[in-house]
């Protein structure tokens, strides 16, 4: 039987013990600051990158993975697990980064031609993460890759998830909305209250004063999504490890929960959500 393997990218935020654990295969993104480049999760860890946030003048960028890159990898694992191997490559919403079409362009470029399904899962950060995990998890359970990308596909579409910004100011500086709705948000202590819709867009869910109504929504839309359904629930945050800490908690008591994790934002997403960031996501089993 042909070997199934995982291949994700950076923007996962999957920590690293937990992908060599599941023999996930991860394709760093490039972040820009400070007049230096680093591969993310691989030379910056999210600490230094929101230090060196907090001190540079510059806006830093970001850059998605050649179509090298991924070829690199795909040819590595033909290697390792012979020309038959099986992968499913799963990767940040195609419409917030080009890494998506990276990897499809790689697909076709490989020679002889492999058996690689590319993935636009819609989602960012560990919204993605939690989807590349479970996948993994299949895969090590013995299931096939169609019983996989089965999964996949019913958590892209049935996975719910809110995030809240401590600031607008990072997606202002971004691009991803116009500097008069930064400036109002900011000084009306605004807290929006995101989401990503079905083309994988971030997009304005809600708008409220203060972080603690902000999370007392999130969780009120959450209840109405889940019912009394077991979920698995993830946690985002950015600097702010204690609040993250707190919400696991209060969802580990008011939801039924079979799986939760914590993760940290890293490099590449932090650049364009900045610090204190809270998301949650959740999925019914």
């Amino acid at each position: 039987m042909a070997r199934i393997c995982i291949v994700t990218d950076s923007t996962a935020d999957i920590p690293k013990a937990l992908a060599e654990e599941l023999s996930i295969r991860i394709v760093p993104l490039k972040v820009h600051i400070s007049g230096e480049t680093y591969l993310d999760g691989v030379n910056i860890t999210p600490t230094v990158f929101f230090h060196k946030l907090r001190t540079t003048e510059q806006f830093p960028t970001t850059s998605q993975p050649s179509p090298g890159d991924f070829e690199q990898v795909y040819m590595e694992l033909a290697e390792e697990y012979g020309q038959d191997v099986q992968i499913i490559s799963i990767h940040l919403s195609s419409a917030l980064s080009g890494t998506y079409q990276s990897a499809n362009l790689a697909k076709n470029m490989v020679e002889p031609p492999m058996d690689i399904t590319v993935v636009d899962s819609k989602k960012a950060a560990y919204l993605l993460g939690t989807i590349v995990v479970q996948a993994a998890k299949a895969v090590k359970n013995g299931k096939t890759k169609e019983e996989c990308l089965e999964l996949v596909n019913r958590m892209i579409i049935g996975q719910r998830e809110f995030f809240v910004l401590d600031t607008l100011t990072y997606l202002q500086k971004g691009g991803r909305i116009g500097k008069a709705q930064a400036v109002i948000g900011t000084l009306l202590n605004v807290k929006p209250i995101l989401s990503l819709n079905e083309a994988g867009e971030v997009y304005p869910f809600d708008k409220v004063r203060g972080k603690k109504k902000a999370m007392a929504t999130m969780i009120g839309e959450l209840k109405e999504y889940a019912g009394n359904h077991e979920v698995i629930a993830s946690i985002l945050y950015a600097m702010n490890p204690e609040e993250a800490e707190q919400l696991k908690t209060q969802l580990e008591e008011e939801f039924n929960v079979s799986e939760i994790a914590l993760s940290e934002i890293g490099p590449v997403i932090g650049a364009h959500v900045g610090p204190n960031v809270l998301a949650i996501s959740m999925f019914k089993v």
